[in-house]
Formats: C-alpha cells, structure tokens, sequence
C-alpha cells in the first residue's frame, strides 16, 4: 500500500517538471506525471524485489528522488519534438 506514496510524489515531481521545462505546447500535459509516477513506482518495485524493507529510509529517499529524471527527460522529448517539427515543415515547403 506505500506503494501509493512513491506513486503519488513521482506524479507530482513530474507535474513540477511539466510546468517549469519549458515547451509545455509540445508534448502532453500528462506525459510528465505519468512518467514521474513510473519512475517512482518502479524505483519502489525494483528495491522491495530486492528485499529493502519499508523500515529502511532508502526505499523511501530513492523512490522520492528518483522521479527527478523527468526534468530532463521532458527537455530531451521537447528537443526532438521542436527537432522533428522543424524537419516537417520544411518537408512540407511551410516555412
């Protein structure tokens, strides 16, 4: 059921990267939190598998801390999409 928790701050770490990287036009407004909160859950999976308690802190500082990669997940995703727009419309003679 803690689980829950790890899932929860991802979505909210990654709804913090959708709004402060920039570009928010380009891509989804739930591709942010949804990738935040399976960066957390699975943080979370992967450390219960390998026998870390609850009791532990490090369950719990990992998988708060790891939903962090989304910021610069989100700049890389948005570059490519500016990247391949760009290539489209001259593709399509636009601009």
């Amino acid at each position: 059921m803690q689980i829950l928790l790890a899932l929860i701050a991802g979505a909210v770490l990654g709804l913090a990267a959708h709004f402060t990287v920039g570009g928010r036009d380009t891509r989804g407004a739930v591709v942010g939190p949804m990738l935040g909160a399976v960066v957390g859950g699975l943080v979370w999976m992967v450390l219960t598998w390998a026998g870390v308690g609850i009791e532990s802190p490090w369950i719990w500082v990992a998988s708060f801390a790891a939903p962090v990669v989304v910021f610069p997940a989100l700049a890389v995703l948005t570059r490519a999409r500016m990247q391949h727009d760009a290539r489209e419309r001259a593709r399509l003679k636009l601009a």
